[in-house]
């Protein structure tokens, strides 16, 4: 685990000492895989592969504001009490948030370009899928967003994460007991589920099946359709095993609920735009 890669030296203006951090790099990675991804679907349907920079740019301030403001919305009662910490702290990024309000400003800019929105969804789809599966990664290296304590040999501690998976952490902050068996093998530093790597593996391989059918005979948007099914359905299930305390419908999590409709979406879109039967 790499939370931190290297300071900036004291004699850089203004980030002088600052840390760069894994997973500033890799959400910059993750933007630029999906700029590469775009570009390479542009070049292919005969459109100015460099568009695709303009989308990415929307995607960026979209995806970055959605995602803080979303997350000071999920812990209000903290922005109240402390709302410069909340408001300039380097973290404090949801995914949902920032899909939202980055999706808005893309199509805004698809149709500020004269595009066709479903023409561009389909081409953007593959882009998102392998970008997400980028961003995971540094939410692992930096040892956020992790699971449930566990005794399978897949579990990972993070004695640096953001928080660390101390035992008081996991029990004072998400309410999960841990077993006494796990504190005596490990200590106060316990194994968990590395989430961050499950999402990492499922993203990717939605990204190839994209991949593979992207050329389909569907009507435009199906592939779009078929990636907001797949992602909602992937988190609805890792959220299972992710250690949260917002679980505020039963065993349901808000990011489930949010999954289930996204998924409803991507399943009436895919029915919607699948290809009409042949006549008969």
């Amino acid at each position: 685990m790499y939370p931190v890669f290297f300071q900036m030296p004291q004699w850089v203006p203004f980030l002088g000492g600052q840390p760069i951090t894994s997973f500033g790099v890799f959400m910059l990675l993750a933007f630029l895989t999906a700029g590469y991804v775009l570009r390479a679907e542009l070049q292919r349907v005969n459109e100015d592969p460099d568009k695709a920079w303009d989308f990415v740019f929307m995607a960026v301030i979209g995806g970055i504001l959605g995602a803080k403001v979303y997350y000071l919305l999920l812990n209000f009662p903290s922005l109240i009490e402390d709302p410069i910490r909340m408001v300039f702290s380097r973290g404090g990024l949801v995914w949902y948030g920032g899909f939202l309000l980055a999706t808005a400003l893309v199509i805004r800019e698809i149709r500020r370009q004269g595009l066709s929105v479903p023409v561009m969804a389909d081409l953007i789809a593959p882009a998102l899928a392998l970008a997400y599966a980028v961003g995971r990664i540094g939410c692992f290296l930096v040892g956020d967003d992790w699971g449930l304590p566990t005794d399978s040999f897949l579990g990972v501690r993070f004695p640096q994460g953001a928080p660390a998976t101390t035992v008081q952490n996991i029990e004072q902050m998400f309410g999960i007991t841990v077993d006494p068996a796990l504190i005596e093998e490990y200590g106060n530093v316990v194994p968990v589920h590395p989430t961050q790597l499950y999402e990492v593996g499922m993203s990717t391989l939605i990204f190839f099946i994209l991949w593979r059918i992207r050329e389909h005979g569907h009507q435009k948007g199906w592939l779009f359709m078929l990636w907001l099914g797949c992602a909602g359905v992937e988190r609805f299930l890792v959220e299972f095993l992710r250690a949260k305390d917002d679980r505020f419908f039963g065993v349901l999590t808000v990011a489930q609920i949010i999954s289930l409709a996204i998924v409803a979406v991507g399943v009436w879109g895919v029915l919607k735009t699948r290809a009409a039967p042949e006549p008969t």
